[in-house]
């Protein structure tokens, strides 16, 4: 999950990816990323070690930055900051805190629980938020070590026997004395936080093996409130680090290992489209952000591609 290069002025539209995706189609030495894949030109990593991967990556990169502060985040995501009354977001593969700092300090009545498979990065993560000049965010940022890509969330997101009462649209939730959880009308013992009201998948999913994504996204919109959001960001198709990678790097169709064993997928929009909507979301918006980017050593312009996505959890009773 390499953070992007630095641009010099924010847009969603330097460039059209229609005429980028020419270019590459035209361009010969570009044919191998368009080639079906083989499985006899593979890489010999285990694709099965995505996670102790990553786990090396924050272990090597724990002492520094690698990753800067997501800025632009509520400019793209407005909904977290217009949101009233207690929000609940859940940020998936988290790495140093880059997105969750931005979400904490965007407004007081935003909880962030985030997740990562290294307790380096996690480390990393608590000490941004404590060291930030926002003291007051600390206490509601909650982290918590969770393969995500092999496990399933933990049940006091929102448990089973809620989620079958969600169904039934016979129960509801109320907050606790303390805001800290919910209760049940019916049931004085508390059971679970009642759900999400947001999850952030940012720069995370292509980082994990393709045939994971389906499992990631179904556990994702389980702990989701009705009506609730996965916010999305991630690498697209043809972006200028995916044209980078040389053919004895590529591990799957449009999935490419680096020389530390950490995994990048390049999406398309009918892709992500697919996965989202088979694990039961509703699409709101899904685009290309196409934007010019520079080295600040080389001065070098690159052509960078996105993919921007909202999709909802449908609410009880929808069709």
């Amino acid at each position: 999950m390499v953070e992007e290069e630095k641009v010099v002025q924010y847009f969603n539209r330097d460039f059209e990816w229609e005429e980028l995706r020419d270019e590459v189609e035209r361009n010969p030495k570009f044919s191998y990323h368009l080639s079906s894949f083989s499985p006899s030109l593979s890489s010999p990593f285990p694709v099965d070690s995505d996670a102790d991967a990553w786990r090396s990556f924050h272990r090597r990169h724990s002492t520094g930055t690698f990753f800067k502060e997501r800025r632009y985040l509520l400019k793209e995501f407005p909904e977290l900051i217009v949101s009233e009354g207690s929000i609940r977001v859940l940020e998936v593969g988290c790495g140093n805190g880059s997105t969750a700092l931005p979400i904490l300090r965007a407004k007081q009545n935003i909880i962030v629980y985030a997740c990562d498979c290294s307790q380096d990065a996690l480390d990393k993560a608590v000490e941004m938020v404590a060291t930030s000049n926002f003291p007051s965010i600390s206490h509601r940022f909650y982290p918590f070590l969770h393969d995500f890509s092999a496990n399933g969330f933990p049940d006091w997101f929102l448990c089973s026997a809620c989620q079958k009462c969600l169904l039934k649209k016979d129960f509801i939730f109320t907050p606790d004395a303390n805001g800290e959880g919910l209760i049940r009308i019916n049931d004085p013992a508390s059971c679970c936080i009642g759900g999400i009201d947001y999850v952030t998948l940012i720069f995370t999913l292509s980082a994990v093996p393709f045939q994971r994504m389906s499992f990631i996204l179904a556990e994702c919109i389980t702990v989701l409130k009705p009506g609730g959001l996965l916010l999305f960001r991630d690498y697209g198709l043809f972006d200028m680090t995916m044209l980078r990678f040389p053919p004895e790097q590529r591990v799957g169709f449009r999935e490419y290992m680096r020389s530390d064993g950490t995994l990048s997928y390049f999406f398309s929009l009918d892709i992500v489209r697919n996965l989202f909507l088979g694990a039961g979301f509703i699409e709101l918006e899904l685009e290309y952000c196409c934007v010019i980017s520079v080295n600040r050593r080389s001065g070098k312009k690159m052509q960078r591609v996105w993919v921007h996505g909202k999709f909802q959890k449908p609410t009880v009773g929808a069709s």
